[in-house]
């Protein structure tokens, strides 16, 4: 049999983004799992003049400013692209063309470029593909309803990774729910827990405007032997070290299929308070997670000052049993296992 090549096509990132993370470590694991299947990664970036007309766009009615969704025709290949080691070190292979082959390429194509199966006429060519939806309140990848439809009607499989973005899509696609297909992932990097300091963390990368008013409101009221640090700008080994020794972590999750940041933290022992996301509904529960609706600042304040007066050196003993379960639920076996069914889906298209 003739080795499949599994290709997932991605945009550069610099900065660590978890649905990124998630793809390259599931292309690591497909070229270590079986002889049978190879797997690399194609990252994508927009021309200069792409750039420009993007940013000119957003700034006036250029053109009438008529949303397609990302246009294939004017981006390129990187060729040596590779994520910073700080948030991926693990070898990943690389792709360098679009010119696909039906015969042995099985091509992975992230919800944001779903439109993509006709740009690229993987569908008039019958190049075998699927579409990875990580993020499911991003699936308006064009306002082209009849070529969004065609992508997802003529997907082998439409693959996510909570059973919450499961529920999601089989009523948004009821003719295709036998299409849809979970995987998991795992939680890499170095998860301990450490003695704890009156210390609470959180990521102001998407709604920065929600975690200042927040910061705002806890300023006058929080006890003055604890601290609250932001997580940016630093490297992977840095955040575990962080989230190690912080209590509380802050969430500030928003329109994600799976929040990643949140897991990190309750498994290194902090307790999280805050926004689901959406995906977050599949592991929030008590009592490590605490749920605030999206803009109740004043709710939000109070359940971090509530927490702050009863916490305990207890509470990590006492939520022990939570984080083993969320632990295997989220480990490289049980990702393993599903990319392994995944593998024999793909095997009945050749």
């Amino acid at each position: 049999m003739t080795k499949i090549n599994i290709i997932y096509l991605l945009p550069e990132s610099k900065y660590p983004v978890g649905g990124a993370k998630v793809i390259y470590n599931h292309s690591h694991i497909l070229n270590n799992l079986d002889k049978k299947f190879s797997s690399k990664i194609i990252h994508l970036k927009k021309g200069l003049s792409y750039k420009f007309e993007t940013s000119l766009s957003k700034r006036i009615d250029f053109l009438g400013n008529n949303y397609s969704g990302w246009e294939v025709n004017k981006m390129k290949v990187s060729k040596n692209f590779l994520p910073n080691k700080d948030w991926y070190n693990k070898k990943i292979n690389l792709g360098d063309s679009l010119n696909f082959n039906n015969k042995n390429d099985f091509i992975i194509l992230p919800e944001i470029w779903a439109h993509f199966a006709v740009d690229l006429g993987l569908i008039k060519k019958k190049i075998n593909y699927s579409i990875f939806v990580q993020g499911f309140y991003h699936m308006n990848s064009t306002n082209n309803y009849k070529k969004f439809k065609s992508a997802y009607e003529n997907a082998k499989s439409i693959i996510t990774v909570s059973d919450y973005s499961v529920a999601y899509l089989k009523k948004m696609f009821p003719k295709m729910k036998n299409k849809i297909q979970k995987l998991n992932f795992s939680i890499t990097g170095k998860i301990r827990i450490k003695k704890k300091k009156n210390l609470i963390t959180y990521m102001p990368r998407k709604l920065k405007d929600h975690s200042n008013l927040l910061m705002f409101y806890l300023n006058g009221m929080m006890p003055k032997n604890w601290k609250i640090i932001a997580l940016e700008n630093i490297s992977e080994k840095k955040l575990f070290e962080i989230l190690a020794r912080s209590k509380i972590f802050l969430s500030f999750s928003h329109l994600e299929g799976t929040g990643i940041p949140p897991i990190e933290a309750a498994l290194s022992g902090n307790k999280i308070i805050g926004y689901t996301g959406g995906g977050g509904n599949s592991y929030w529960k008590k009592p490590i997670f605490t749920k605030v609706e999206n803009g109740e600042i004043h709710d939000y304040g109070q359940k971090v000052l509530k927490f702050i007066k009863k916490y305990n050196s207890k509470w990590i003993k006492d939520t022990h049993k939570q984080r083993v379960k969320l632990s295997s639920i989220y480990s490289e076996e049980s990702e393993k296992r599903s990319l392994k069914k995944f593998t024999k889906h793909i095997s009945k298209f050749f």
